[in-house]
């Protein structure tokens, strides 16, 4: 501030300003006019513009690619280059190993080998009908009620406990006892059916429990030929199991075990029969190792007839299929044996 009232005294006094200014040795005088009292006079230089140092030419593509909105001038390539220079290389990894499919120590195959298959006859013949043996073998259905998972045992128990709940104990009886008598009608009509019987199992099924079931599976039977065995014992001589089969034929031209169920639920799927696949290639598997049988299944059926009449559900297990049930049934049945 001292310093700028200094100057402001000089500059009304040209002379003095003049003086104080000559330089000696110069001839030339600096004019009082260069000299200014503004602020600007010290401020600092003025910087310089960084964008000049810019390559333009190095940079053109990358200013192009980003301004461009029809192509990138990005490709897999210098994406992977890109990720290389700023991560490194990417870390070399093995993937991971799939658990391995558990398989029954005592593995048999589904369809015997040793077994002599016959040309299956298109001839009409009364199928075969073998009793039950009461051999010292437990039966397909003990087998998977005493291995049920912890899961099924708890969702079993608790419908039957709201059942109690709502029917009382002898409610719930009775209410089971009539469910099975149905199973069994049911399957005396559909027997008697495929004996050539068909209009007095019809007549007799107007006005009973079975009705129903049996309008359910009317469309299912049009698809059914050359039955081949009805209500029949089956027992695997190496496994040591028995069984009783409900049906074995054609289903559309395949060869099939099948299994007829009742269900007041509807159950459009697989998985919604539970145990009942299981059963089915536990059949197959009898069937096929025993002698009784010149023949052998390789595929399923698991019909789902309704008591109010509506399209039963048919799920068809083809040879795939019936492969993984019964290697899920040979589990079932070495647990079964690991228990007892």
């Amino acid at each position: 501030l001292v310093r700028m009232q200094f100057l402001q005294i000089l500059s009304r006094k040209l002379g003095s300003l003049e003086m104080l200014f000559r330089i000696p040795f110069c001839q030339k005088q600096f004019p009082y006019m260069c000299l200014s009292t503004s602020a600007c006079v010290c401020s600092k230089k003025k910087k310089g513009n960084s964008y000049e140092q810019v390559d333009q030419e190095k940079y053109k593509n990358l200013v192009h690619s980003v301004t461009s909105y029809k192509t990138s001038a990005q490709t897999p390539k210098t994406i992977l280059e890109e990720d290389n220079l700023l991560y490194g290389p990417p870390a070399k990894h093995r993937p991971p190993i799939k658990a391995r499919t558990k398989t029954s120590k005592n593995w048999v195959p589904l369809i015997n080998p040793s077994k002599r298959i016959l040309p299956v006859s298109s001839d009409s013949s009364v199928p075969m009908k073998i009793a039950l043996q009461r051999m010292k073998m437990p039966s397909v259905t003990h087998i998977l009620q005493q291995t049920l998972s912890p899961q099924q045992v708890f969702y079993l128990e608790r419908w039957k406990q709201k059942m109690i709940e709502e029917l009382g104990k002898e409610g719930f009886e009775e209410y089971t006892k009539n469910l099975f008598l149905q199973g069994e009608l049911f399957h005396s009509a559909l027997e008697s059916i495929f004996l050539s019987e068909e209009m007095a199992a019809r007549d007799q099924g107007e006005d009973d429990v079975v009705a129903g079931y049996l309008s359910s599976v009317e469309h299912v039977l049009e698809d059914i030929s050359e039955v081949k065995a009805l209500e029949s014992g089956v027992h695997h001589e190496t496994l040591q199991y028995l069984g009783l089969v409900d049906c074995v034929a054609k289903y559309r031209g395949q060869l099939c075990v099948i299994d007829w169920k009742t269900s007041e639920k509807p159950k459009p799927f697989l998985q919604n029969t539970y145990d009942n696949p299981l059963q089915v290639a536990a059949y197959i598997g009898a069937i096929n190792h025993d002698a009784n049988y010149d023949f052998q299944v390789r595929c399923g059926l698991i019909v789902v007839a309704y008591k109010n009449g509506s399209p039963a559900h048919p799920h068809f297990m083809d040879p795939d299929l019936c492969s993984q049930y019964w290697n899920k049934w040979l589990l079932r049945l070495e647990e079964y044996r690991d228990k007892n």
